[in-house]
């Protein structure tokens, strides 16, 4: 259905993709896996016609096809739904979905055929949505829906999923490989981008893998295992995929006494030790992040107290708590953790200002010393400091964001999320850095979807469901991923 011949792509001092071939075969589902920065999203791009190759071939079931800008990708059957949807969240369904062809008749738009098309796309898919519904009021799952069904009303018959379950429950998530399915068998190529290799074990046919811009693996899924792909992924082999460390959790440092908000946060109570990473989980919509902006201070409390080394404190602003010593790597770093169009250095100075200041003067260059120091420590790879936060990839975003809260010397981290977006060898460090943090006797808070995560990093591991707090695994090695979805379902 599809060769991608010889696509090389440069930009100014960095070679994007180097001779990278891929092929993709009608009723296949194609994963494309590689590391933040390995060309992945170039290579798409291409496809889509978003970006423009300094040369190589591209071949549509065998005919070569000029695809120079997006409407030429559309016209080939292409269709691309991004980890951040397309949608124009003020329109409706069908405002989405036939945007572009709309279907008209003597100048008046034919919004009776529209809706019925629209609801003949969502019975193929196997949902039901209003067509006259506004994208705004869809739960993510129905905007991917939508996603999905607009490429269909376009007869795509080649679909690009870049990270399309980042933000799905686990249930979510199920229907969408239900969705998959029934393209494939209907003959449609799909090329599915995930972090996630569960999902890839799941779902895919055959796996690609590019590293530097390049193509270092290409075969049926049966022939590769989740440690070469993970090798072939960073170019290094990794013992196992979460890093080990002895455990050794100190006095208590955080109490949480019947924590309320409204009705997100219902009677929540935790303890966290020194050197202890407690990971917190559930379904989405269960209270988890309400819970880490109560214990951040970014968020009012309705009842209860939080206490640190046995003192009760009362955080009027996230400003409270940032000074008490507990610092919260928010779950959307890019929209709560970073300013994007500000630089590196400007994102670390931040909440650091009063420290390199002095007499309302920044020392610009003791600054630039402790990022140095971080840049170092944390590995963060980028080559200004100068540079826009957007810029960098999401481990190194991460990173960043770590670094200001490092420069703190906080004694409590909480992590949201903190491998959503992240490839395989970021997360690698990521995790070493937690376990680092744990044994120079920080308090750790996990909060995670990512139940292998949650498993392989935790000391001890609290669900909550409904905004409470439903369980608390203490034997961790010994549990399963069963275990915490028990936990985590309602009754």
């Amino acid at each position: 259905m599809l060769e991608m011949i010889g696509i090389t792509k440069s930009y100014p001092a960095v070679r994007a993709l180097v001779n990278v071939d891929l092929t993709l075969h009608a009723g296949e589902v194609l994963a494309l896996l590689g590391e933040n920065g390995a060309g992945k999203s170039t290579l798409i791009k291409i496809l889509a016609g978003a970006v423009t190759p300094d040369k190589g071939v591209i071949r549509i079931a065998g005919v070569p096809t000029n695809i120079r800008t997006p409407l030429d990708g559309r016209h080939a059957g292409i269709a691309v739904i991004y980890q951040e949807f397309n949608l124009i969240p003020t329109l409706s369904v069908i405002d989405n979905l036939f945007l572009g062809q709309e279907q008209s008749r003597l100048g008046l738009l034919r919004r009776g055929n529209e809706a019925n098309q629209a609801r003949a796309l969502f019975a193929r898919l196997g949902v039901a949505i209003d067509p006259y519904a506004l994208c705004r009021d869809l739960s993510v799952a129905q905007q991917q829906v939508v996603e999905i069904a607009r490429a269909l009303a376009q007869n795509a018959r080649i679909l690009v999923m870049d990270e399309p379950s980042a933000a799905l429950t686990s249930q979510e998530v199920d229907r969408l490989f239900l969705i998959i399915r029934e393209l494939k068998s209907n003959g449609i190529g799909v090329i599915f981008i995930s972090h996630r290799l569960d999902e890839i074990d799941t779902i895919a046919d055959r796996i690609m893998v590019l590293r530097d811009g390049a193509k270092v693996a290409d075969a049926p899924k049966s022939e590769l295992s989740r440690n070469q792909l993970i090798e072939r992924m960073v170019g290094r082999t990794l013992d196992q995929e979460f890093p080990s460390r002895t455990r050794r959790i100190r006095e208590r440092c955080l109490t949480a006494v019947e924590l309320r908000r409204g009705t997100k946060v219902r009677s929540v109570s935790l303890t966290l030790h020194r050197g202890e990473v407690l990971a917190l989980t559930g379904l989405i919509g269960s209270g988890r992040t309400e819970t880490a902006r109560l214990l951040a201070g970014a968020d009012p409390l309705d009842g209860g107290t939080i206490s640190l080394d046995g003192v009760p404190m009362r955080w009027r602003s996230p400003r409270d708590a940032i000074r008490a010593g507990i610092c919260l790597l928010t779950e959307d770093r890019k929209a709560q953790g970073l300013i994007l169009n500000e630089s590196v250095r400007h994102n670390f100075g931040l909440p650091n200002v009063s420290s390199f200041s002095r007499l309302g003067v920044l020392a610009q260059a003791q600054e630039r010393d402790a990022l140095a120091r971080h840049r170092e420590s944390l590995q963060i790879k980028v080559s200004d400091v100068e540079t826009p936060a957007r810029n960098l990839s999401g481990g190194n975003q991460q990173k960043v964001v770590l670094a200001k809260w490092l420069q703190r010397d906080c004694r409590v981290l909480i992590f949201d999320e903190p491998t959503r977006g992240i490839d395989v060898g970021a997360k690698y460090e990521i995790y070493q850095l937690i376990n680092k943090l744990a044994d120079a006797g920080k308090a750790i808070l996990m909060i995670s979807s990512e139940l292998p995560e949650v498993l392989g990093m935790a000391d001890r591991v609290l669900v909550m469901c409904e905004g409470r707090i439903s369980g608390e695994i203490s034997e961790v090695k010994q549990a399963t991923q069963a275990d915490i979805l028990r936990l985590a379902m309602p009754e």
